[in-house]
């Protein structure tokens, strides 16, 4: 339950309700959606993409020269876990046609796609099948299914929010591919919520201008994320899965073309080397490097760790300037901070409200403006609510959503979140949940074409992996829509490509050569990456752990 000293701030809520609801039921916006100076001004001065240390100079790679997110410039300046001359690359202990680095839903779909085309996948995951991002989404999936909307206004949006810097091929292929994307997982199980007369129940995304979310009430990604992993699990003579086993660098050929990888088992700690005619990167995002500080929605292996091996490799990365911050983590029970309130709660008629219950912000502005929102709020204004361990927030009114939409709406449309607070005695039927800005998804990635190709033959990429989908910010449900879209392609490309490909020799020297790049810009690091997961000693013990790591001694 709130804290006592909360209480007078949560009766404000209440007193200011009634106006509020009759904001809504005018059919005029709540509050004044802000103009283009109004979201420039706000995005300068307070999202954390702007702080002057929030980004620095790549010294080596493909991107060297570029300033990208400081903490992802520090994995890209480190060690490889293993040393090349250790591993008999012409003995390889697996071989495959598509190497699928990754087990969501992106490699998932992707290895669904392959199958159907001919080729043979294997899935290298470093948890278990199923344990990604991909699992966790609650909100929705976009796509123009409706007689009201089309692919090319759902195109428009999604150039609009992500302020027009993402590749236009990619968005035409999000989008046009997008009602067959409904289909086509209607077809192997997913049950979308639907209106009594049959058709699609859709609602409002922040920066939307249609109804276009399809949802599984707030399950929507475990409902998605299962019927893949049931498809996949169905078909093991075409699919072989590792858990616990994930990739940590890349094979070339001596043509330079991607040819397989080194495999980590995290179990008896030994490495195995797959030789695979093309490979797929389907890592999802980076969230557990907790860049600027904040809390993440982000399972426990989003260490961004296709994007250092890719790296590394030679793969181009782009749009790594920029990092979402979901507006509504929780923030209150403290044991969840950083846990995903989706937005489909703003989309049903949620409103953010400061500590007085006054709505400072439009509730569906695009993300990057509305997260600002909610740090100007509370750090300039000094109007957020302060929790015991001193992390700030603000309301967002849940119990609003009942009197709008009816009694029970929130249980029968949000089972997942109203369990999740009910376990620390608040009710959101009743109460409003506590929120501030999440660290959330990668907007950037490696850069790929709408074939998913890179830079380097042979490697495929999709997912939250890639960057230029989104630009630099992603509106919500197009991260679900994203990498089943990508994931099917990259799927059917991929088997397209292994047909005439025949492999050359195999090599780690990319390695060396990176390395001997990192002593000669002067980089001093005891980094290894990929980090594989992430760790959470307390400094003052991490300061009283001497004893030397096989991998952090290896230079």
């Amino acid at each position: 339950m709130y804290p006592e000293y909360m209480r007078e701030s949560l009766k404000k809520v209440d007193e200011t309700r009634q106006r509020r609801l009759e904001l809504e039921k005018s059919g005029k916006p709540v509050f004044p959606p802000m103009n283009a100076d109004e979201r420039e001004d706000v995005l300068n001065r307070f999202h954390p993409d702007y702080r002057p240390d929030a980004r620095r100079k790549v010294r080596v790679g493909p991107n060297a020269g570029e300033e990208l997110t400081t903490e992802v410039a520090d994995i890209l300046e480190s060690h490889s876990r293993i040393r090349p001359e250790l591993f008999d690359l012409a003995r390889p202990d697996y071989e495959t046609d598509l190497l699928i680095v990754g087990g969501g839903g992106a490699g998932c779909a992707a290895a669904i796609m392959a199958m159907q085309h001919g080729a043979s996948s294997l899935i290298s995951t470093k948890l278990r099948l199923g344990d990604a991002n991909s699992m966790m989404s609650q909100g929705g999936m976009q796509a123009a299914v409706t007689p009201q909307d089309s692919p090319t206004t759902h195109y428009l949006d999604a150039m609009g929010g992500g302020h027009f810097d993402n590749k236009p091929d990619l968005v035409r292929a999000m989008t046009e591919d997008g009602p067959e994307v409904v289909k086509w997982l209607e077809e192997m199980g997913v049950v979308w919520d639907k209106n009594p007369d049959g058709s699609m129940y859709v609602l409002h995304g922040g920066g939307t201008s249609r109804k276009r979310m399809h949802s599984c009430r707030d399950y929507t990604g475990a409902i998605i994320m299962r019927t893949l992993m049931d498809e996949v699990r169905n078909h093991t003579e075409k699919i072989t899965v590792l858990e616990f086993m994930p990739t940590v660098e890349l094979l070339l050929d001596d043509k330079g073309r991607c040819a397989g990888g080194v495999l980590y088992n995290m179990e008896t700690e030994e490495y195995f080397v797959v030789k695979a005619k093309a490979v797929l990167i389907a890592t999802g995002g980076y969230g557990r490097l907790h860049i600027r500080g904040f809390d993440t929605t982000n399972h426990y292996g989003a260490t961004g760790d296709g994007l250092v091996m890719a790296y590394r490799a030679g793969g181009k990365l782009m749009f790594m300037d920029s990092v979402q911050y979901h507006p509504t983590g929780s923030v209150f029970p403290e044991q969840i901070a950083g846990f995903l309130i989706t937005e489909k709660i703003r989309g049903a008629g949620g409103q953010p409200l400061n500590k007085f219950g006054e709505l400072f912000v439009f509730p569906r502005e695009p993300r990057d403006v509305e997260s600002s929102a909610f740090i100007r709020e509370c750090l300039e204004r000094h109007n957020g609510i302060r929790t015991p361990s001193g992390r700030w927030g603000v309301w967002l009114d849940s119990p609003l959503i009942e009197i709008i939409q009816g009694a029970g709406y929130l249980l029968k449309n949000f089972p997942a979140m109203v369990r999740q607070f009910i376990r620390y005695d608040i009710d959101i039927t009743k109460e409003p949940m506590l929120v501030y800005p999440s660290l959330h998804y990668q907007n950037g990635g490696l850069e790929i074409n709408d074939r998913c190709e890179t830079n380097i033959p042979g490697l495929f990429v999709a997912g939250e992996a890639s960057g230029g989908v989104h630009g630099r910010n992603r509106l919500m449900g197009n991260s679900v829509l994203d990498y089943n879209v990508f994931g099917r392609r990259a799927g059917i490309y991929a088997a397209e490509y292994v047909k005439s490909v025949s492999l050359g020799t195999l090599s780690l020297e990319h390695l060396n050569k990176f390395e001997a790049a990192l002593k000669k810009a002067g980089v001093k690091t005891d980094r290894v990456a990929p980090v594989l997961l992430p760790s959470y000693t307390p400094e003052e013990v991490r300061r009283r752990q001497h004893t030397a790591h096989y991998e952090g001694t290896l230079r």
